[in-house]
């Protein structure tokens, strides 16, 4: 007789609804309930040790807010389910909220069942964290984010490399003066490209100045509304800017378009991602474009390489942008 979720109640005592709840990690199952569950389902056959039946997609949240609005990250998932679909495994989305009582008991689940490869999206994720998935045995590809101490097989972005070559571009129209655009939320990806703008601005001897560095929050709205009170404060701009993402360089602009500071004539500004609004906007916004139907569907297949030979050496795999020049950029006016 073939084992399935029905025959699984049976034998556990539990609700269908409770045993499918625990094969695939839902929450509000009782931990140690899923725990009794997932053995009866491995003792009876329905999870074997050496058949992967599915893909869990897994989202970890810290602060929620990089991934909150973002159209990056929608199309980013919208690739990896197309990809495991077309590649004849079912996506399971598992969402992982770090600050839930319960985080650790969601994380142990995930890593006690055999049935189901991880891709993690590790976008906020932190080296601590990441630390509990690093030593698991079930294949796991981290997505959008590395760590060099840990042994992930990882697909991500070139990050630090790409604003390096943004900032090379502004000072060959001529700028000096280029400020950098944080997010208000520390992670992995924000830290690189952060670090390609110093890198940048040291390989052609530009000094770092702090007046014209700003925290923002990641959101074009949040972004407009803080930059538009330091604008009304007097705060001094300098000729150039290049932003976390697009997000954030989107609502600068439309601050600085309301104090009739002109973009690009007075302040150009370079996004990241390339989302869609970013070719519409007036002007187009120059920006690094990331592709993410390739990064979605690179990950997918370096999982399912991963299933098949899990011993495997460890191996980061980095994809390389594409820098769009729109009309958010152009040479300083001359004083």
């Amino acid at each position: 007789m073939k084992v399935n979720i029905k025959k699984i109640s049976e034998l556990s005592g539990f609700s269908p609804a409770t045993v499918s709840n625990a094969l695939n990690n839902k929450k509000g199952v009782n931990h140690d309930t899923a725990m009794q569950i997932l053995a009866i389902a491995k003792e009876c056959g329905y999870i074997t040790e050496n058949k992967i039946k599915s893909i869990k997609l897994v989202i970890y949240h810290d602060s929620g807010k990089i991934l909150s609005d973002a159209p990056f990250f929608s199309n980013l998932l919208e690739s990896v389910s197309n990809a495991c679909r077309e590649n004849g495994m079912e996506a399971k989305l598992v969402n992982l909220y770090r600050h839930d009582a319960d985080y650790a008991q969601q994380v142990e689940l995930l890593l006690e069942d055999p049935s189901a490869a991880l891709l993690l999206v590790g976008t906020e994720l932190n080296e601590n964290d990441a630390k509990a998935f690093a030593s698991t045995d079930i294949p796991l590809v981290l997505l959008d984010c590395n760590f060099d101490d840990l042994p992930f097989h990882s697909v991500l972005m070139e990050n630090s490399k790409s604003v390096e070559r943004a900032v090379s571009y502004l000072v060959s129209l001529g700028h000096k003066k280029i400020g950098y655009l944080h997010g208000d939320v520390a992670s992995p990806n924000g830290g690189e490209r952060y670090q390609g703008y110093e890198q940048g601005m040291a390989k052609n001897n530009l000094p770092v100045e702090k007046k014209y560095l700003f925290s923002l929050p990641v959101s074009i709205t949040g972004a407009y509304e803080y930059f538009d009170q330091l604008i009304a404060k007097g705060t001094e701009l300098p000729t150039a800017f290049v932003a976390y993402n697009d997000m954030v360089a989107l609502g600068v602009m439309q601050a600085l378009q309301k104090h009739q500071i002109r973009v690009p004539e007075d302040v150009s500004v370079i996004g990241f991602d390339d989302i869609e609004f970013s070719r519409v906007c007036a002007p187009g916004l120059t920006t690094i474009k990331v592709q993410t139907k390739e990064l979605g569907e690179l990950a997918v297949q370096k999982l399912l390489q991963l299933v098949k030979n899990p011993h495997s050496i460890h191996t980061k795999t980095q994809m390389y942008t594409e820098f769009v020049v729109r009309g958010s950029t152009a040479a300083p006016a001359v004083n």
